[in-house]
């Protein structure tokens, strides 16, 4: 993905667009060819920088050939397709917003008790939401599944030497034009998309 200075995210935003799109595509350029998987990443809050964590089933460490090979995680936020129909104005043609990051690096292999504590951190992360969560280290039961499980994962942690962000979201067009397209995007319909609209409006500043 070509960089694009005008679309490029802040840090502080790329963190929240981890923490909101957590599902991942993992991709490595292995000696066989390319090859990809795809997990849950979860920003590492210990640290200041941008860290991901996350763990593989094995044997797709192997598949990925990882420890001394680059990784590019790839993080999708909002995205969805951008009718001329709303601009009101003409010439018009359809594009594409979205929300993108590629972040690449030489991810780290954890021990086999930081995976364990990784493992813990994802569950907690979505089973915050439920309303009577199933923690993976509190109940004894789940503690010694989790125990013997854990030898079935590999547990990594990537700080990007590399990042691309993009956010495409109508920075070219006027002001009226932007409204309609977050209106559109918010009203019931084929391309109805409330959360691009909702990063749209982040961007714009709440115009819309």
């Amino acid at each position: 993905m070509r960089e694009n200075p005008d679309y490029a995210m802040d840090p502080a935003d790329l963190k929240r667009l981890v923490r909101e799109n957590p599902w991942a595509t993992l991709v490595s350029h292995t000696s066989g060819g390319l090859a990809a998987s795809h997990y849950p990443v979860l920003v590492d809050e210990t640290r200041d920088e941008l860290s991901l964590l996350t763990h593989l089933g094995r044997p797709d460490e192997d598949v990925l050939e990882l420890g001394d090979r680059e990784l590019l995680v790839l993080v999708q936020g909002p995205h969805g397709y951008i009718s001329p129909s709303w601009y009101h104005t003409s010439p018009a043609v359809p594009t594409w917003n979205f929300v993108v990051a590629h972040l690449s690096g030489v991810p780290e292999i954890l021990s086999g008790q930081e995976n364990l504590r990784v493992l813990d951190a994802l569950v907690d992360h979505f089973e915050d939401a439920v309303p009577e969560p199933r923690r993976l280290l509190t109940d004894p039961a789940n503690v010694a599944y989790a125990q013997r499980i854990v030898a079935g994962t590999v547990g990594i942690r990537l700080t990007p030497t590399r990042i691309v962000t993009k956010a495409k979201l109508s920075q070219d067009k006027p002001p009226a034009v932007v409204e309609r397209v977050i209106d559109a995007l918010g009203s019931p319909g084929p391309y109805g998309n409330p959360a691009l609209a909702a990063e749209m409006r982040r961007v714009h500043g709440g115009t819309g």
